[in-house]
């Protein structure tokens, strides 16, 4: 009996800024980014409680787990702080410049990255402190000093930034953290530019401290030393993220 042929169907990647990302967006999600913009836009203050987890999941129009799970995330962030038997309190306000580079509904998804890179890119700088050659390193070298130009020159040096991360997970000698990385290009460049593009807003500090950071990775690298280059990766990585809620 022959077999018929099915239709190959393509699915449409969608883009890591869309506000509405549809099915795969969870209401906790949801729920997640309209807190957040209420504290961001001023509605609810820096030190006010938090209302209720009743008024909050009807204001929200989602059940209190899932509720709990936005909160948690929150907490994760340092946005908010849970106070034992007084409730949830608004710890830091994001800047509203974090609405000007990444729209909301892109956030949840932004911070998701990070902790996908920190775990990916920790590991592949690991390998790297053993396997990665000379060429490698004065590779990586002049990508620092690249991104040291456009610090110096007030440029956003997403580029050179990517472009050191990148040759990190190339020395690690193992082809599949640059293919999971890759995978995950879009979600990635969105985070360095919003990262990077909030940093411009600071005094040049914020700028150099990052790249003390990368330095600090190269350092490791240089030295041989696996468990240090894990270390600062992951260290860097984390410290990204918390950034972006550091208003």
């Amino acid at each position: 009996m022959a077999r018929t042929e099915q239709p190959v169907t393509t699915r449409k990647l969608r883009g890591p800024l869309s506000a509405g990302s549809g099915k795969d967006r969870t209401l906790a999600d949801h729920a997640y980014e309209k807190i957040l913009a209420m504290i961001s836009s001023g509605q609810i203050q820096v030190g006010a409680k938090l209302p209720t987890e009743h008024a909050l999941s009807d204001q929200l129009e989602v059940s209190r787990p899932v509720l709990r799970r936005a909160l948690k995330q929150l907490r994760a962030d340092g946005v908010v702080v849970s106070r034992q038997g007084s409730g949830s309190f608004v710890q830091r306000r994001p800047e509203t410049a974090v609405f000007e580079f990444a729209a909301v509904g892109s956030i949840a998804d932004i911070q998701r990255t990070f902790e996908f890179r920190a775990a990916i890119e920790g590991e592949a700088a690991f390998l790297a402190a053993e396997r990665c050659s000379v060429d490698d390193l004065k590779q990586m070298r002049a990508i620092l000093a690249e991104l040291d130009r456009c610090i110096r020159d007030g440029e956003l040096g997403v580029d050179a930034d990517e472009d050191f991360h990148q040759a990190i997970c190339a020395a690690s000698g193992n082809q599949y953290f640059t293919t999971a990385r890759t995978s995950m290009k879009p979600n990635i460049m969105t985070g360095l530019n919003l990262t990077r593009n909030l940093s411009l807003t600071k005094s040049n500090e914020r700028l150099e401290m990052v790249q003390k950071e990368h330095y600090a990775i190269l350092d490791a690298l240089e030295k041989r030393d696996q468990n240090g280059a894990r270390a600062a990766m992951r260290s860097h990585v984390e410290n990204a993220r918390r950034r972006v809620f550091q208003g």
